[in-house]
């Protein structure tokens, strides 16, 4: 819905407002924070060391991405994978799998 602070003249929707306009952009929230509540239940299980070098991907009905800096990184990640499912299952947040992706430099 488009508002109207004066006659001729749109006011912006706020982002909250956008997405729940849209159908697709209301998925791709949900999908983002999705990911967020799974990273979250994970974070504690990454190493203190790795931590700053992995962010929450995608999540989709195939699984869940972990982004990592380089490919060290994705190498130890991909060891604490079936930990990390575990605490997934354990919390309800099961997910189909966990894809470790290295990021572009």
């Amino acid at each position: 819905m488009i508002r109207c602070s004066a006659p001729g003249i749109v006011a912006p929707l706020s982002l909250a407002e956008a997405l729940d306009a849209s159908e697709p952009l209301g998925r791709l929230a949900e999908r983002l924070r999705r990911s967020n509540a799974l990273f979250a239940v994970v974070t504690a299980l990454i190493p203190h060391g790795l931590a700053p070098h992995v962010r929450a991907g995608p999540a989709d009905e195939e699984g869940w991405s972990l982004l990592c800096a380089n490919a060290a990184v994705a190498a130890k990640l991909r060891q604490l994978v079936p930990r990390l499912e575990r605490q997934l299952h354990e919390r309800g947040l099961a997910v189909a799998s966990i894809r470790i992706k290295v990021l572009p430099r």
